[in-house]
């Protein structure tokens, strides 16, 4: 599959909606925890191919501001699992050359891994590989309205007047100020839903959903939706 694709024809920026790690365990008859263990390793599997194949950006949804409606157990599981593979990542810094950032609402998460993502962005800043952005505790809706309280706060401080209240004002207000908007936005699992993921930046991402669960997801899956991708004629409103 990767001989199909036109390697001067990537997306420049490919956003992934992980989804199936319970099905997955549960298919295998394993606890959920095993699942997003699994999900886990496929990422870093995944990021280490896209580094070295010459993708630009990667956007995961890693953790939503919905899965604290979860069960405590598998909330603290998974919380615990970003712990150490961003510590991992850390580790891993200087040799692997992917730049690291975080979007979504912070203040809800543990101080300790507040300084470990902190840190995470501080030592992979001057990285000029693949950037892999990690949306936790994330939620588009979430995300636009905490862009409007800004918007918000500056009227009233006099810094913006309502006139000037544009779209340009409201994505410098985004979690992802100075990032691209995604070109492609893959499911996992089959399903067809958004899920609150990358709502205002989604206007004109070509959507690809994929019958794979998501601990199974392989650079070769990735290509077939590369290949998809490049085979449809993207017009932005135009004719």
């Amino acid at each position: 599959m990767k001989e199909n694709i036109d390697k001067s024809n990537l997306p420049g920026h490919i956003a992934i909606i992980m989804d199936g790690n319970g099905r997955w365990a549960k298919k295998f008859l394993m606890k959920r925890a095993a699942g997003h263990r699994a999900g886990a390793q496929a990422l870093r599997r995944l990021t280490e191919r896209m580094n070295a194949d010459g993708f630009k950006m990667l956007t995961v949804y890693a953790f939503s501001t919905e899965n604290w409606k979860r069960d405590d157990e598998e909330v603290s599981y998974l919380m615990g699992l970003m712990h150490e593979y961003i510590q991992q990542y850390i580790d891993d810094a200087k040799k692997n050359n992917v730049k690291m950032t975080v979007i979504g609402d912070m203040s809800r998460l543990e101080p300790s891994l507040r300084v470990k993502i902190a840190q995470l962005k501080e030592m992979t800043a001057d990285n000029d590989g693949l950037t892999l952005c990690i949306a936790l505790n994330y939620g588009g809706r979430d995300e636009i309205a905490r862009a409007a309280q800004k918007i918000a706060r500056d009227a009233a401080a006099g810094r913006i007047a309502p006139e000037d209240v544009d779209e340009t004002a409201v994505a410098e207000r985004l979690d992802t100020n100075g990032l691209p908007d995604p070109d492609l936005i893959i499911r996992t699992s089959g399903e067809m839903r958004l899920s609150n993921f990358l709502l205002w930046q989604a206007a004109y991402a070509e959507f690809i959903a994929m019958d794979v669960l998501w601990p199974d997801f392989k650079i070769e899956h990735l290509y077939k939706a590369v290949a998809q991708y490049q085979g449809r004629e993207r017009r932005f409103g135009g004719r």
